[in-house]
């Protein structure tokens, strides 16, 4: 290990990872849990747990600053690592080395995941810190602060937070019957926190909305999950019990949060096209490489709607869908189905347009996308358009994993024939002998930012959605 990634990478990680610590620290003694890591020493003491727990914390964290500097990740792109790397530690050291070296039997099973349930939240936080903390000791930490955080971007940041908040109540009728009459109070925090993560570079609308969706998630763990919590009852319940129940919060906050990512990068492409006087910065499309695109995507939805269809087959729902628009019958359903996965389609063309430098890049934001309507789709809108409540609760949750699933395969499917196709036609807008050098550019762009651990966490995320709704 050379002296500069010491200096630069395994010091300073370790330094976050003790911050990260403190705090998952004091939630485990709150949650009486520290004497659980002091068995891995073959003791039960609270105070011998929770030095081995800093311990542990640091190393982890100087983990965490190796392979982020290795990257050169950038400062504003940090915190969606840190929270896949969270949950990357749950499942290798909560679910599997703790057990081995404590002397227990390892077990990989939904019972022994649910009782974990109070580690998962904890490395989620302890993901977000370390990442936070590591951002702010290197040299552009606080250049990024102090440019993301000026008062225009603030405000352009609580706008979004009004003109989302307002809009989940109107539609969703967001209020008590969820317990979220503090919605407008978290919303503005939402708003004014987002331009940390926003990276300030101009990354497209698709891309935003899978932050974004990111971006709500955290915010249902750190204020769904443990501030409201603190505040309406003065203690911290991180159980698989307590999260299954505050469910019913995660929709709203993952809806919030793209929403607004969405609006937030609106409003700067309104500024930037009201407010350039350079024309050759404003950006405009040929209209046939436009209705190319368009066609790509409803083709890639089909492919990616005939995969999902056969999971809601199995699980009869396509007479479900039928009803969508007055009819019956699985091959209502099916015809049903198929149109709104073209028309999916073509909304991932129009948002996720030149985004996809690679299979697996193609692969990532189609399963970040097909998250994201499973939220929205199925959770939502879906009942809403049937006359029904929004189906944000732990039992209809679990009651939707198959389509999750289902979601998922879609995304995959419409991602990977989109990008497909897309490349057959050079969608850099290059003259090809430069498409290349251009491909290898915006792929390196794209890995320095937050785009694979946002496809990480997306997929981490859905394969903790069971263990926390299961018995529910």
């Amino acid at each position: 290990m050379t002296a500069p990634y010491v200096r630069r990478g395994a010091l300073p990680g370790a330094l976050a990872g003790i911050a990260g610590g403190l705090v998952y620290g004091a939630a485990l003694r709150s949650l009486g849990l520290l004497s659980s890591v002091a068995a891995l020493v073959r003791s039960d003491s609270p105070v011998l747990g929770f030095a081995l727990h800093i311990v542990i914390a640091a190393l982890v964290g100087a983990g965490f600053g190796l392979l982020m500097a290795h990257q050169r990740i950038r400062s504003g792109e940090l915190l969606f690592w840190g929270l896949a790397y969270g949950v990357f530690w749950w499942f290798l050291g909560a679910l599997t080395l703790q057990p081995l070296l404590s002397g227990t039997p390892m077990t990989w099973s939904l019972a022994t995941a649910q009782a974990a349930v109070p580690s998962l939240v904890g490395h989620l936080c302890y993901g977000a810190v370390t990442a936070v903390v590591f951002a702010l000791l290197h040299h552009d930490g606080h250049t990024v602060v102090r440019d993301h955080l000026r008062p225009r971007t603030l405000l352009r940041g609580l706008l979004a937070a009004v003109i989302v908040g307002g809009l989940l109540v109107l539609a969703f009728g967001v209020g008590a019957g969820a317990r979220l009459g503090w919605l407008p109070a978290i919303a503005a925090g939402m708003g004014i926190g987002y331009p940390l993560v926003f990276t300030g570079r101009a990354e497209g609308i698709g891309p935003a909305l899978v932050r974004g969706t990111a971006y709500g998630f955290l915010w249902w763990v750190v204020a769904g999950l443990t501030l409201v919590p603190i505040v309406d009852d003065g203690t911290i319940d991180w159980s698989q019990q307590a999260v299954a129940a505050a469910t019913v919060r995660l929709p709203p906050y993952v809806l919030a949060g793209a929403g607004i990512a969405l609006v937030f990068d609106w409003l700067g492409s309104l500024a930037r096209n009201l407010f350039v006087d350079d024309v050759r910065l404003l950006h405009h499309e040929a209209g046939t490489r436009g209705l190319r695109a368009v066609g790509y995507g409803a083709l890639s939805g089909l492919i990616g709607g005939i995969v999902f269809g056969f999971v809601w087959g199995t699980v009869d729902v396509l007479p479900t869908v039928a009803r969508l628009v007055g009819a019956r019958g699985a091959v209502a359903g099916w015809i049903v189905h198929l149109v709104i996965a073209q028309l999916i389609g073509v909304s991932y063309a129009v948002l996720f347009r030149g985004r996809s430098y690679d299979l697996a890049s193609g692969l990532g934001w189609g399963l970040s996308y097909g998250f994201f309507w499973w939220m929205f789709g199925a959770l939502t809108l879906l009942p809403v358009l049937l006359g029904q409540p929004p189906r944000w609760n732990a039992v209809a949750i679990a009651a939707a994993f198959p389509g999750l699933v289902g979601h998922l395969a879609y995304g995959g499917g419409l991602g990977a024939a989109y990008a497909w196709l897309e490349h057959r036609e050079n969608p850099w807008w290059v003259a090809r002998s430069h498409t290349e050098a251009v491909r290898a550019t915006a792929r390196r762009e794209q890995i320095l930012g937050a785009a694979p651990a946002l496809w990480i966490l997306t997929v981490l995320i859905a394969l903790t959605v069971p263990v926390l709704v299961a018995g529910a």
